[in-house]
């Protein structure tokens, strides 16, 4: 069975830091593009970075300089994606999700053909 699974998520106060883990279960994310997205209630979700197949990464202005996207040499296969956050505020509170691709989020609707795991809860308290 594939699965994703997010993790990581929690309550930190402005300028704190937290570190996502999306792990796949049944697969490797291997050469495909990744890319973690987040929504809050009520509100569209948004593609906070993206990792490609051959390393490179992109953010939107909203967390460039605050969000690094990774994956580490010792998991080649890239079994596991992280999202290191930097400098939360309290507009980065949402749900965070993570899906093998970089076009997920259409029209402020997470793609429903596309695999989502859980989510993980980010809470950033001002």
């Amino acid at each position: 069975v594939h699965q994703l699974v997010e993790s990581g998520g929690g309550s930190v106060q402005t300028g704190g830091s937290l570190r996502l883990s999306c792990t796949a279960s049944g697969f490797s994310f291997g050469g495909s593009d990744v890319g973690w997205y987040r929504q809050a209630p009520g509100k569209k979700c948004e593609l906070v970075a993206t990792i490609e197949g051959d390393g490179r990464t992109d953010y939107p202005m909203s967390v460039k300089g605050r969000f690094t996207i990774f994956t580490i040499p010792q998991d080649p296969d890239k079994h596991t994606v992280y999202l290191q956050m930097n400098d939360l505020k309290p507009e980065d509170s949402a749900t965070y999700y993570c899906a093998a691709s970089h076009d997920a989020c259409e029209n402020g609707v997470l793609d429903p053909l596309q695999a989502w795991g859980p989510g993980t809860l980010v809470t950033v308290s001002s």
